[in-house]
This record gives structure tokens, C-alpha cells and sequence, in this order.
């Protein structure tokens, strides 16, 4: 199982273990904190209840760690246990770090995970797998990058390995160092043979060893399928097997075409690029160069040369371009390859709303983005308010008002070929970065830009926190509106102004005030005075999701600037808008109409 593309939760049970959760998080980038209500305040995702919520994870395939007793994970998942080859990795951790247990999916990745774990956490892998135990490897689940060709085979091989019998190993491709156990030599009844070719063992079991460089090129707009199909023709007559792959490779300017990217997700590897002075340079050991290419790319082989660019030195061309209307494809043989060493991945831009601030706030969508960025870019206040999320990653802060520099800069080192996290409060597309980023794209054509993978994330923004910690402000229609005039012209704010009051809409303020510009509020209110009473409620929420954080009930008549800063948000309601106090607070909240359903229907 290939742990980089898992989804793991680690389930926090009890404040106790709460210490250790994070940590493990913070040690396995992507993996979620799952915390328990009313125990644990701080977590991407809670629950309610443990064993429910353990055994619809573990029912989904995720990867859970239970930071809690053992029996607890047991009994969650005991009366769902399928097939054993089905089973995702679930580990129970001691509060204090010091016992990591893999319960089930050993060989599935919770060994791997287990041994890790315990690295972080100074603690003790309890592994209980006896071909991890005695022989030290484990046949079902080899290193990064090799896989089984016949997982059937694994249990007989290594059930003759434990019990002393000789087991005859064949090398025919790459390296296999990691096989070593001390009955394996040149004879036996049963064998392991490590081969790149697509073979069938009756009495052996088949490793392919991460060893081969897929080329590829194709036409704009090629369509997978016919990628696909070329690849697998190729390989079929060559007699290579496609689990020997280990990386897709193709010149930069293929970065996005969906083609190349939908071929490494079918086999399983990661796609790589190389410009064309990298391709170029491998032009002496081309088998068919062609000059219509160099004219069309700048290198004379496109597929051939970044095969052997992946290759290395050492490599080999073996499979020389082979060609279908719009594709073509050639391979290369090496003794490893590490595709994390293997040119540029495709350049990654997430733009992601962290909300308010409290980490409970942030979506599990965002907290995997951030995990998996190489590199934060935000202003400083944000990043600050990520805490240990930024642990591991490089920061690039930036400061108030410098809003275009940080989306040039994260676009720039994405083209650099990292996974970049542009890291906004609130929501990334409420007056925040996502509309700049592709302002920028459609300004500027720049090459580098149009081949990333771009994805905005959207958070809790300060509207919704604040309407949320009121009552219920926006439950009926509503508008937001920025009374900043640095970007929009006053005199297009009163237009909006003007229309909101008319049309009786709930209004969000945004950029209320500043220290230079204290008239525009003022101007607001009056204008939404047109339409509404003095005593329509209004709520000044600041710092939410922070130390600090406020929220007070006023009137609209009440509304002033002085009582407002550039941190609050200002909800102003409607004409209908109520106050309704219960339980000793004061809620506010914006009748939909249901009161008319109800009339002439008896009262319960």
C-alpha cells in the first residue's frame, strides 16, 4: 500500500492523548486529527462517538491510529472484519507515545506506520508479523516502488523461509539487496525471482523492482485512452510488465495535459517533467531523433529522451519510440529509480481559506492541503495562526497590503514544479486571494502558470462565524459589502449601499473602517436607515476563532465607528430581524416565513 496516497485519521479519545495526537500528526503530513466532543477542542474533524466513528473510518478504508486503549479499536471494527487483503492499516497508540501497536494491515502499511510512529515518538513498535519478526522483511508489502506480481505466492514462500527451508532467489533486473534471509541461495522447491518482465510463477513468487522510465509525448488534447493503449501495446510486446514502472516522464510543456496525468494514475506512479535542454541533452544516445521535433520542442525526442533522462547515466534505451496517431511512448531501463529524484513534478497551487482562526474552524480539505504543501505563502498573522501546521514547511510571509505579491509569489513557485499552499483567513474567495490569482492568469500568459494544478479550498469565513455565534442573521437572504474604497470607487459602494436597503437585505459589512478612513460606516448606516428601523440589531463580531474574540449586540441607530476595528465584521439585519433571549443570552436571528406555514394547523 502506498502510504503517501492513504487517508489517515488519528483518533484522539481523551484529553490525555491529545499531546501525542498532535504529534503524530505533525510526523505523518496529510493525516487528520480526529477528536472526540467535549475532550478534545482543537481537531480537524469530531465525533461523537468513538466506536461508531472508528468503525465508519475503518469501514471507508481509511488508515485509523487510535490514540487509546486497544480494545477499543477491536471491539470498534470486530464485527465488520472482511477479507484479510482488504484491511487498511489500524494502530492503537498509548497516551503517552510509548507502545504503537498495528493491530491490522501489517503488511498493508500499519507495520511501516508503526515503526515510524515510534521513531517520533521515541516509543516502542510492538510488531507482531512474523516475517517482520524473524526474517526481517515482509513479501506482501516491499519496499517503496516494487510490487507483487503474485500476492498469492507471498504466504508459501514465506512460510517455507520461517520454517527453515531453502528458497531460491533469481535477480534478472535491478537491485534487490532487501532479500535477505538466511535459507535463500540458488535452490529450493518454491522461489522469488525479481524480474521487470510480465511472467506467471507457478512455484515462484514474482517481485517487480522499481526499474523502468516510461517516455511519453503526445498531441494538445490527446485522448487518454489512446495513451493508454500504446503504452500497454508497448509493453505487451516487449514483455514488460507495467508494475516495473516507475515513474511517467514527458517534456514541461506536457505538464498539464491530461493524458500523461491520467497514465501515471492508472499505473500507479508519479508524473515527472524535464525541460527541453534536459531532453536535448540526451540527443547522442537517441534511437530515432527527429528534427520536425527539435523545430516543434527544442529537443529531438521527446518520449526516448525522457525516458533516458529518468534513466540516469546508467540507463538504458530498451523499448525505442513506438507511435499511434497522436501519441508516442519508448522505455528505459535502469538498476533503481526514485521518481522523487526524476525531474519536476507538476507544479501544485492550493488556495486555501484557514477560516477565523481556531484550528477546529479549518476543514479537513485544507488541513490535507496544507500538510502536503512544500511551501506556505501568506500574510505573517496567517501563518502564525497555523501554529505546528507550519512545522516542515519553508514560509514566505508577506504583509498587509502587498496582497498581488503574494499571489505572484505562489504562482512562481509553483512553476518551480512545488506544492504551494496560498493561505488566506476566512474563505480564499471572499475578498481574499483566489480572485487575484486568476486575475493574474488571465493578465499575464505566462507559460510556467497555465501548466499548474490549481485548487481552491473554501473555509468557514468571517460572515458565517459571526451569523453563527449570533444565532441565525443570514438565514434568509443577504449581501456582503466591502466599504473599502481602495479597490471599488465610493461612489459604486453607495450604489450597492442604496440597492441593499431597497431590496431589505440582511448586509455583512467588510473593511468597516481603517485608521485613515472613518466616514464611509457612518454613510452606511444612514443609507440602510432609509429602508429599516433605528432598532434593527446589529452585531459587531471581532477576532473570531481568536484570543480575544467579541461579539456584542447593538442597534443600527448605535452604530458607530468608533466601536468598530479593520478585525470586526458588522451584521446588520433586516427590517424583520429579531432579538430573542433564552438560556440568559441574547439570539438574533432572521424569520424565513416558516410562520406562515403554520397558520390554522394545530398547536402540538
Amino acid at each position: 500500500m502506498d502510504l503517501n496516497k492513504q487517508r489517515i485519521a488519528v483518533v484522539a479519545v481523551t484529553a490525555a492523548g491529545f499531546e501525542t495526537a498532535q504529534r503524530i500528526v505533525a510526523a505523518l503530513p496529510g493525516a487528520e486529527l480526529h477528536g472526540r466532543e467535549g475532550r478534545i477542542a482543537e481537531c480537524d474533524v469530531s465525533f461523537a462517538e468513538t466506536t461508531d466513528h472508528v468503525r465508519a473510518l475503518f469501514s471507508q478504508g481509511v488508515a485509523v491510529i487510535g490514540v487509546c486503549a486497544a480494545g477499543i479499536l477491536i471491539r470498534s471494527v470486530a464485527s465488520i472484519l472482511r477479507a484479510k487483503m482488504a484491511e487498511p492499516p489500524l494502530l492503537a497508540v498509548s497516551p503517552d507515545g510509548a507502545s504503537v501497536v498495528p493491530l491490522l494491515g501489517g503488511h498493508h502499511g500499519a507495520n511501516r506506520l508503526a515503526v515510524g510512529i515510534a521513531a517520533a515518538l521515541g516509543g516502542h513498535a510492538a510488531v507482531t508479523t512474523a516475517g517482520d519478526v524473524v526474517l526481517g522483511l515482509a513479501l506482501d508489502d516491499p519496499p517503496r516502488g516494487w510490487r507483487v506480481g503474485n500476492p498469492e505466492a507471498a504466504k508459501p514462500v514465506t512460510a517455507a523461509l520461517l520454517a527453515g527451508d531453502k528458497v531460491r532467489l533469481e535477480v534478472e533486473t535491478g537491485e534487490a539487496g532487501w532479500l535477505v534471509a538466511p535459507t535463500l541461495g540458488n535452490e529450493g522447491e518454491l522461489g522469488i525471482r525479481v524480474t521487470d518482465h510480465d511472467v506467471e510463477g507457478d512455484d515462484e513468487l514474482i517481485l517487480h523492482p522499481p526499474v523502468l522510465a516510461l517516455g511519453v509525448g503526445c498531441e494538445r488534447n490527446t485522448d487518454p485512452a489512446e495513451l493508454s493503449a500504446l503504452v500497454r501495446d508497448t509493453l505487451a510486446e516487449a514483455g514488460l510488465s507495467a508494475d516495473a514502472v516507475a515513474v511517467v516522464t514527458s517534456l514541461d510543456l506536457k505538464a498539464d495535459e491530461a493524458a500523461v496525468h491520467a497514465l501515471a494514475a492508472e499505473l500507479g506512479v508519479p508524473a515527472r517533467f524535464f525541460s527541453a535542454a534536459e531532453l536535448e541533452a540526451q540527443a547522442p544516445r537517441l534511437l530515432t531523433p527527429s528534427d520536425v521535433v527539435f523545430n516543434e520542442t527544442g529537443c529531438h525526442g521527446v518520449s526516448e529522451g525522457a525516458a533516458l533522462a529518468a534513466a540516469g547515466a546508467d540507463g538504458e534505451l530498451i523499448v525505442a519510440k513506438a507511435k499511434s496517431a497522436r501519441a508516442t511512448c519508448a522505455v528505459a531501463r535502469a538498476l533503481f529509480i526514485d521518481p522523487a529524484l526524476v525531474g519536476r513534478p507538476r507544479g501544485k497551487l492550493f488556495v486555501v481559506g484557514i477560516g477565523p482562526g481556531e484550528a477546529s474552524w479549518r476543514t479537513p480539505e485544507v488541513s490535507r492541503a496544507i500538510a502536503e504543501a512544500t511551501d506556505l505563502v501568506g500574510y505573517a498573522l496567517y501563518l502564525d495562526i497555523l501554529g505546528e501546521a507550519c512545522a516542515g514547511k519553508i514560509r514566505h510571509d508577506g504583509t498587509m497590503g502587498a496582497e498581488e505579491a503574494r499571489a505572484r509569489q505562489a504562482l512562481d513557485l509553483a512553476a518551480e514544479g512545488r506544492t504551494v499552499a496560498l493561505v488566506c483567513s476566512g474563505d480564499a474567495g471572499i475578498y481574499a486571494l483566489a480572485t487575484l490569482v486568476f486575475e493574474l492568469l488571465d493578465r499575464e500568459d505566462k507559460p510556467g502558470w497555465n501548466r499548474l494544478d490549481i485548487s481552491v479550498m473554501p473555509g468557514i469565513s468571517a460572515l458565517q462565524a459571526a451569523a453563527s455565534r449570533a444565532g441565525a442573521v443570514i438565514n434568509h437572504d443577504f449581501c456582503t459589502i466591502s466599504l473599502s474604497d481602495l479597490l471599488t470607487p465610493w461612489e459604486v459602494i453607495q450604489k450597492r449601499l442604496h440597492a441593499a436597503a431597497e431590496g431589505d437585505f440582511v448586509v455583512a459589512f467588510y473593511n468597516p473602517v481603517s485608521q485613515r478612513r472613518r466616514d464611509q460606516l457612518p454613510a452606511a448606516r444612514d443609507i440602510l436607515l432609509t429602508g429599516r428601523p433605528a432598532s434593527t440589531p446589529v452585531i459587531l463580531a471581532r477576532n473570531l476563532g481568536r484570543p480575544g474574540e467579541t461579539v456584542e449586540l447593538l442597534t443600527l441607530a448605535e452604530l458607530h465607528p468608533d466601536r468598530v476595528d479593520m478585525l470586526t465584521v458588522v451584521l446588520v439585519g433586516n427590517s424583520e430581524t429579531r432579538v430573542v433571549t433564552r438560556g440568559g443570552k441574547d439570539w438574533v436571528y432572521t424569520p424565513r416565513g416558516y410562520a406562515k406555514k403554520w397558520i390554522g394547523q394545530p398547536v402540538a
